[in-house]
């Protein structure tokens, strides 16, 4: 009688079955914005994101992209990245570091996407320790920052109505760059005192005259501003630094970690966020390069589920500034994961990200 394939004669070692691949599903989601969001670049209701699960081994991890226009994204080119990236996943979520390697050398750009599998990924690693994500990172949950809420271009009356639906805020980020930014400015001064991140998302063109309205917004209150000109004028952006005592931010400007060492001769800090540079494991780098350089550190968002902005809350302790409440300006979030008290940044201490809600 002849033996069945693949099973071994007596006395020979079992052979190991060759381990699973790792499976990832992806799903778009439509999220509806509380209010109309608008900016110096474009103006919406609602936003596509698209979700991931990752399962290996009876566990699972969830990962989020929130594409941008700005970065050449959106739904679709993440879908199809995603299709590209996952059969060359591997059967071990543990070999994270060669996984992310493989996904960066297989497909330049695409950094939503990436950074969807990235935070899938730790995910998972921290479920399956049964730790938070944040000890894996190293990050100590009792210094996580104090976040801003941001409030959208508008006409100066409805940002006035935003500014007190904020109250339980303690910084409030005020994006400017398409109207009369000192109208603006003035109307928000109206109705509170309280702290002011000011982001023009590269609204301004003209160096002199930003250094001007910078000068008077440094004597209201104003903290600190975000990408006052386009994000290629270095040299502008230089000359604006050298000209106001305001720290200066780069969002736009600033993508990897290849981009820190040049803004740092022009601006005092940078705006990680996961979906621009392509997850943790990039923004964590950043972090340690804008250290190295001297340079504040503000972790950021897009318009993101709580998977997105809880997998940035649990590096936040590392940031000096924070300005996560992506999920706060949806009315259609499917999770629960980092919630905010006293303006504060409250990291769940679930394993893995912590997240609560269906798939």
């Amino acid at each position: 009688m002849t033996r069945s394939a693949g099973r071994p004669a007596r006395g020979e070692p079992a052979r190991d079955a060759p381990a699973a691949a790792m499976r990832l599903e992806r799903r778009k989601v439509d999220l509806t914005l509380r209010h109309t969001w608008t900016l110096a670049r474009n103006s919406s209701t609602t936003k596509a994101n698209v979700l991931v699960r990752l399962s290996h081994g009876g566990i699972e991890g969830l990962g989020e992209a929130a594409p941008n226009v700005r970065y050449d994204e959106d739904w679709q080119t993440v879908m199809t990245a995603i299709d590209l990236l996952a059969p060359r996943l591997g059967d071990d979520p543990l070999r994270y570091e060669e996984i992310i390697d493989r996904l960066e050398a297989s497909l330049p750009g695409n950094h939503a996407a990436k950074a969807a599998i990235d935070i899938a990924l730790h995910d998972w690693i921290a479920r399956k320790e049964g730790v938070p994500l944040y000890r894996k990172l190293g990050a100590d949950p009792k210094k996580a920052p104090v976040t801003s809420f941001s409030i959208g271009l508008d006409e100066v009356p409805a940002m006035q109505e935003k500014v007190r639906e904020a109250a339980g805020f303690a910084i409030l980020k005020i994006k400017v760059g398409l109207q009369d930014d000192r109208a603006i400015l003035e109307g928000i001064r109206e109705v509170t005192d309280r702290p002011l991140y000011v982001d023009a998302n590269e609204g301004w063109k003209d160096p002199r005259q930003a250094v001007e309205t910078i000068k008077w917004m440094e004597g209201i209150g104003v903290v600190l501003l975000e990408q006052p000109l386009p994000a290629a004028d270095l040299d502008g952006a230089k000359y604006v630094r050298d000209h106001v005592d305001l720290p200066i931010i780069a969002d736009e400007a600033c993508l990897t970690v290849d981009d820190v060492p040049r803004l740092a001769t022009a601006y005092d800090g940078i705006n990680i966020k996961l979906q621009k540079s392509g997850g943790l494991r990039m923004a964590r780098r950043m972090i340690e390069r804008a250290r190295a350089l001297g340079m504040k550190v503000m972790l950021g968002c897009m318009i993101e589920t709580s998977i997105g902005i809880t997998a940035a809350a649990h590096l936040s302790p590392l940031a000096d500034h924070a300005d996560l409440d992506g999920n706060l300006l949806i009315a259609n979030d499917p999770f629960r994961g980092v919630t905010v008290r006293d303006g504060r940044l409250v990291l769940p201490d679930r394993p893995g990200l912590g997240l609560e809600g269906a798939w």
